[in-house]
């Protein structure tokens, strides 16, 4: 299983996929995971020994539901998405970061990426796994652990909505400099992922590349369970 989960991700079409995050700075994944693998992910979610930290959404008013951080060394399926989809991603991370008139500073290879990271005592692996009930909703937000970031993140939707449940789409809102924010709803099937920033992307206007942030966040569900993954490229403090 490994092996062909490596097979689909070489055979990502990352053109389509950079032009997309380039023009709308998000892109979404075909059917990366199959539904027994999405299982395989949901089936950790209660063997404590997974998991580093469970987080209550509800204490901390980040909205209502749980999630959780994998411990390290992570499972094998989310070390190769890890691994897999990066040096792709980094290739676009540097080409933001020369549009806005910056240097490129990210490795081809997520372990050299990593290293820095743990130079910086961020060193806690942040893939997760979320879990919504009916009336559970995440609040808008950012990803950041620390002072090293990776400026993009993927989310997989690990079970079918309509099916297993209803409502709880997720969400990404752009707040544009002098301008109301504009905001995406984004629908994901079983094993579906999405690409999109951590914190800002550039944008093209009349006097070159400018920066948007962006927040994102899920919907309120209606009903049923859902099940996401979450697959962040930096390490946390």
């Amino acid at each position: 299983m490994p092996d062909r989960l490596n097979g689909r991700l070489a055979n990502l079409d990352w053109h389509s996929l950079q032009k997309s995050l380039d023009e709308y700075g998000f892109a979404e994944l075909p059917s990366l995971l199959h539904k027994s693998e999405c299982t395989e992910v949901i089936n950790t979610y209660d063997i404590p020994d997974n998991f580093r930290n469970t987080i209550d959404m509800t204490r901390y008013r980040f909205g209502v539901g749980e999630y959780k951080y994998y411990n390290a060394p992570l499972p094998t399926l989310l070390q190769q998405l890890r691994e897999g989809l990066y040096p792709e991603l980094a290739i676009t991370a540097n080409r933001w970061l020369e549009q806005l008139g910056q240097t490129a500073t990210y490795p081809p290879q997520l372990p050299e990426f990593l290293d820095h990271c743990h130079q910086q005592e961020q060193t806690r692996p942040t893939p997760l796994i979320l879990k919504y009930e009916a009336g559970g909703y995440n609040c808008l937000h950012q990803d950041l652990y620390g002072s090293v970031y990776f400026p993009f993140q993927v989310v997989f939707a690990l079970n079918q909505q309509e099916e297993d449940y209803t409502g709880g789409e997720f969400l990404l809102v752009e707040q544009r400099p002098r301008a109301q924010s504009r905001g995406h709803v984004i629908k994901l099937n079983l094993g579906e992922g999405l690409i999109f920033p951590t914190n800002h992307r550039p944008v093209l206007g009349t006097r070159g590349y400018y920066k948007t942030t962006l927040r994102h966040g899920v919907s309120t569900l209606k009903s049923g369970t859902r099940y996401s993954l979450g697959i962040i490229f930096h390490d946390a403090k």
